[in-house]
């Protein structure tokens, strides 16, 4: 059985279990403590990162945006990176928003500072950072929302892996309560529709050691 080594709240761990499950490809999740510094992990990711998937027959993919890339070209039958030149285009534009732009400015100024620092040793929260990422938050919605009402999906007429990692950044603030929804009902209603899916029960039944979720975390209806 192919593996993939995570962490519960990673969003880049996240994105590719979304990838895989609405690929229909079997796998199994092994959680990575990065922080161990593993000698065995190292050897196959350097950096120690997570996600790493790794094949049946040994092949080690590291990185989300890798191991997306491959998956398609791998498992084309349901292509989740568009259809079309313009599409492919577009959703790579979007995941570089989100992995990146989005990440920057949000998911790392509170899911890191609440939860990673914690983990890797590196002391509490730092308030400036926490307060930067509430005020980024709420135009990083306005553009995800400007985006929903002009197409059916975020990249355009069928679910990609745009809405995938913008879900999943969402969802793993989401879990920590950090997503006032009040800021924007068609984001709200966008992202219901995404956990909504087969594919996101998984992540919906994520729980941390020591950390609950937000009331509503695994609330379809919010």
């Amino acid at each position: 059985m192919r593996l993939l080594y995570h962490l519960p709240l990673s969003p880049f761990a996240r994105k590719v279990r979304l990838a895989l499950a609405e690929k229909r490809i079997p796998f199994d999740l092994r959680i990575e403590r990065v922080w161990e510094r593993r000698p065995e992990f190292l050897q196959m990711n350097p950096a120690g990162t997570v996600p790493v998937l790794v094949e049946e027959n040994g092949l080690a993919v590291v990185d989300s945006w890798a191991i997306c890339e491959y998956l398609d070209e791998a498992y084309p039958d349901t292509p989740l990176l568009g259809r079309t030149l313009a599409e492919r285009a577009e959703v790579r534009r979007l995941l570089a928003w989100i992995d990146q732009k989005f990440h920057a400015d949000v998911t790392r100024n509170l899911l890191h500072e609440k939860q990673m620092k914690r983990l890797l040793g590196q002391g509490g929260p730092d308030a400036a950072a926490l307060r930067a990422g509430y005020a980024n938050l709420g135009p990083h919605l306005d553009y995800l929302a400007w985006l929903i009402e002009t197409r059916p999906w975020l990249a355009g007429p069928t679910l990609t892996l745009a809405d995938l990692a913008a879900a999943a950044h969402l969802s793993a603030l989401d879990y920590l309560g950090d997503v006032d929804w009040s800021l924007s009902e068609p984001v709200r209603d966008w992202y219901a529709r995404v956990k909504s899916r087969p594919s996101f029960r998984p992540l919906l039944a994520d729980r941390v050691s020591g950390l609950a979720p937000a009331p509503h975390y695994a609330d379809l209806d919010f």
